[in-house]
């Protein structure tokens, strides 16, 4: 008689990431939420620890040292000098270009920084600072603003989409709100590369969602906050005023709506533009700097549409700026507008998700001066519609990460970029993502 030997299986890879999500999700709904929360946590801290932008390149090193100059500046000088050309305040040595807000929040980050290291947030001085406790810090102050902005918000955004928009299970609200933070791209840009698209990113979040629960002037100023951090939020205006209007529109008294909305964003601008509003030229002095014309239609490697067809059509050597400029703006417009015109007609909360991600996706491909961390905006509304559609999630995240690679190369990053990707996590939310699961009201 023959013995049967039962050969000893290996548990696959796929089997043990099933098994840490089956076992993630027995636990409670907090515990589970807390789990996620602190892995998110770790991963940043983890791809913090590896190089910046610029890191030891002088003269100008790069993206970090933007950061650190920016709170150096709204320390020392008055705030009218913040945007002014000057001879303490070099506009050709990473002068200040976006909005008020981000001028505030670099003051708040230097004010950290000064109560630890002074040395790091010196006038002129500090140029080029890069000893362990000042980078330490500073990765801190990323680290801050991703925990007490950015994850609130996605917690807000899963509250609001599961009680009014989409019936999913406890396993479908989790792997949603784990997909949003661990983000492989924002994670890479922000705790890798250096900057806080987190603060804009999170202020848009949280903007999407009172607008999803009708509290719809909280979210016309949290949009606001969001535009006056980074003026590249203004991918999502199109698809936020079409929304906002089409439901006016059909509410008893139009006008008045209109207007209520007006006088709030109206009011947070006031607010904000406070200290420039002293004279007609000070705003002027301001814009100028959000508007970097003079850097082209695009810059470095950025997979858009001027870029990509720069290879047959040499855009930049046949056109002007000026007419480079008239171009992209109709090119913009005119792919964006059938969203928005869509939202005014048919102002429903499945459209409006639709259509943040259309509008991203426009002034991705089509406007003027388009970089490579742009891609984190239609990659944000694409994380939101991730249970309804999940192929476009999951594209959209690896054309990210493609189009990312050149810039990631660049700061030596490609460890990071590589491991997080390579984590069971991001990897299992990614092979998840065929399963969507639940019902959309």
């Amino acid at each position: 008689m023959e013995k049967k030997t039962k050969k000893a299986t290996k548990p696959s890879r796929n089997d043990s990431e099933s098994t840490i999500w089956s076992f993630l999700t027995q636990k409670g709904t907090t515990a589970s939420f807390i789990c996620i929360t602190l892995f998110a946590i770790l991963v940043r801290i983890a791809v913090s620890i590896h190089p910046y932008s610029g890191a030891g390149t002088p003269p100008k090193y790069g993206d970090y040292e933007a950061q650190r100059h920016w709170m150096e500046i709204t320390l020392n000088l008055p705030v009218r000098e913040w945007y002014r050309n000057s001879t303490v305040n070099d506009l050709k040595y990473w002068g200040l270009d976006y909005p008020p807000l981000t001028a505030y929040q670099s003051y708040i980050h230097g004010l950290f920084l000064r109560y630890f290291d002074p040395q790091s947030v010196e006038l002129y001085t500090s140029r080029g600072y890069e000893s362990y406790i000042g980078k330490l810090l500073m990765r801190w102050t990323v680290l801050l603003s991703d925990v007490l902005i950015f994850f609130p918000a996605v917690i807000y955004f899963i509250i609001v989409y599961y009680s009014g928009i989409h019936e999913g299970s406890k396993s479908g609200r989790l792997w949603h709100f784990a997909m949003i933070l661990l983000n492989p791209c924002l994670i890479l840009i922000d705790h890798g590369h250096f900057q806080y698209n987190c603060i804009s990113l999170g202020f848009t979040v949280a903007a999407v969602s009172a607008i999803l629960s009708d509290r719809d002037i909280v979210g016309s100023i949290l949009f606001s906050l969001a535009l006056n951090h980074k003026q590249m939020s203004a991918y999502f205006a199109p698809a936020i005023f079409g929304y906002l209007f089409g439901k006016c529109l059909r509410r008893h008294n139009p006008f008045l709506e209109v207007l209520k909305l007006g006088l709030a964003v109206l009011g947070t601008f006031t607010v904000l533009w406070w200290p420039y509003l002293y004279s007609l030229e000070a705003p002027f002095e301001v814009l100028s700097r959000l508007a970097p014309f003079e850097r082209g239609i695009y810059e470095d490697y950025v997979a858009n549409f001027w870029c990509t067809t720069s290879v047959i059509v040499k855009w930049k050597r046949l056109f002007s700026t000026q007419a480079l400029r008239i171009l992209s703006l109709v090119s913009t417009v005119s792919t964006c507008l059938p969203s928005m015109v869509l939202l005014i007609l048919a102002p429903s909360r499945r459209n409006f998700l639709f259509g943040l991600l259309s509008s991203a996706l426009s002034f991705y491909f089509f406007s003027f001066q388009v970089h490579e961390k742009s891609i984190l905006l239609p990659l944000l509304p694409a994380s939101f519609l991730a249970i309804d559609e999940p192929l476009i999630f999951r594209w959209l995240t690896y054309f990210a990460l493609l189009s990312m690679f050149p810039l990631l190369r660049r700061d030596e990053l490609i460890l990071p970029y590589v491991a997080l990707y390579a984590l069971p996590p991001p990897r299992l939310l990614l092979s998840r993502s065929d399963e969507g699961g639940g019902e959309r009201r």
